[in-house]
């Protein structure tokens, strides 16, 4: 079981989604299904231009991102960690896939939970199984794969 700490910082969210937090819940719970843990984790729905700032200063990357994860320590269980997901990129990306907003959020937000779980896509080793696990927790929700 995941609970979940929402803030929407980004209006636009509530008005495209208007099913948001149980989206959200849906996608953290079939991530976690895949590795059979349990927790806390906070997700912040904000803009590019708040995404921006936390890349620059987290990452030392000046640019907006879609998704970016900070995994808690050990010692901070059960909160697995947090998750920022921007509104621009997001709805950019899925009208390029030519999906549905919800089902790309689902997917980052599967992607982000991963990275708190200490997966990464550094080499095609640990690619392939980060994929492997979003592929199945998204099956787990009706969507398809995104890799394909």
């Amino acid at each position: 079981m995941i609970d979940l700490d929402l803030q929407v910082e980004a209006g636009a969210w509530t008005r495209e989604l208007s099913e948001l937090t149980p989206i959200c819940e849906r996608a953290l719970i079939a991530g976690a299904a895949q590795k059979q843990v349990s927790g806390e984790v906070s997700l912040l729905l904000t803009d590019d231009a708040q995404i921006q700032i936390l890349n620059r200063d987290w990452r030392k990357k000046d640019k907006p991102t879609d998704v970016l994860s900070f995994p808690a320590s050990e010692m901070d269980r059960p909160f697995l960690g947090d998750i920022a997901v921007s509104f621009g990129i997001t709805q950019t990306d899925a009208e390029t896939r030519n999906i549905g907003l919800d089902q790309h959020l689902s997917h980052l937000l599967i992607h982000g939970l991963l990275h708190l779980l200490g997966h990464d896509h550094k080499d095609d080793t640990e690619a392939a199984e980060m994929e492997r696990l979003e592929i199945a927790a998204l099956a787990s929700l009706g969507w398809p794969d995104p890799y394909v």
